[in-house]
């Protein structure tokens, strides 16, 4: 009896081991912990599903790039970032071409009592921008595809950078 006693002790010991081990290895794929506000989280939540009724029901891409970019400067860790990134891209390549119920030229930047507009090629250079920081940073996202397809059109993704968000044209005017 000490026998089948000390063999099922050890099974017993050899399972609980090997459980913890295997739940150890669990979250590696899952990459690095991110502490998350849940307010600001609810909040990013909220502007994405507003952006996509915008982007998909009501073609308005100049309301949905701005609810878009929004989450991208109030909460740059928001755990559907890539889902934001691909309707900003996509919105822009749409207004580039003037797609949609909105005019472009109500996509406005502010600077003090300025008010400017965009150029085509100044959406479809902030498309590349969004998308390519998609592609570059969100490999296992599920819009990748269709952001690369849309590069297609725009010469590809950009290389990689520092985590830099997309240049806007209000920051390139002020650089020239």
């Amino acid at each position: 009896m000490s026998k089948q006693f000390v063999s099922i002790l050890i099974l017993i010991v050899a399972t609980l081991f090997t459980g913890a081990a295997v739940r150890a290895q669990g979250g590696a794929k899952q990459g690095p912990d991110v502490t998350r506000d849940p307010d600001t989280e609810k909040e990013s939540l909220h502007n994405l599903e507003v952006a996509r009724q915008y982007f998909k029901l009501r073609k308005a891409y100049v309301a949905s790039l701005e609810r878009c970019e929004e989450v991208l400067a109030g909460n740059p860790t928001f755990s559907k970032i890539d889902e934001v990134l691909y309707i900003a891209g996509s919105s822009s390549l749409s207004l580039a071409v003037a797609k949609g119920k909105q005019k472009p030229d109500q996509y406005v930047i502010r600077e003090g009592e300025k008010k400017t507009t965009l150029t085509p090629q100044e959406f479809r250079d902030k498309a590349r921008d969004y998308l390519s920081q998609l592609v570059n940073d969100y490999p296992q996202s599920r819009f990748r595809n269709d952001a690369l397809d849309d590069l297609k059109s725009l010469g590809g993704p950009k290389p990689k950078q520092g985590n830099a968000p997309p240049e806007t044209a209000q920051s390139r005017r002020s650089n020239h």
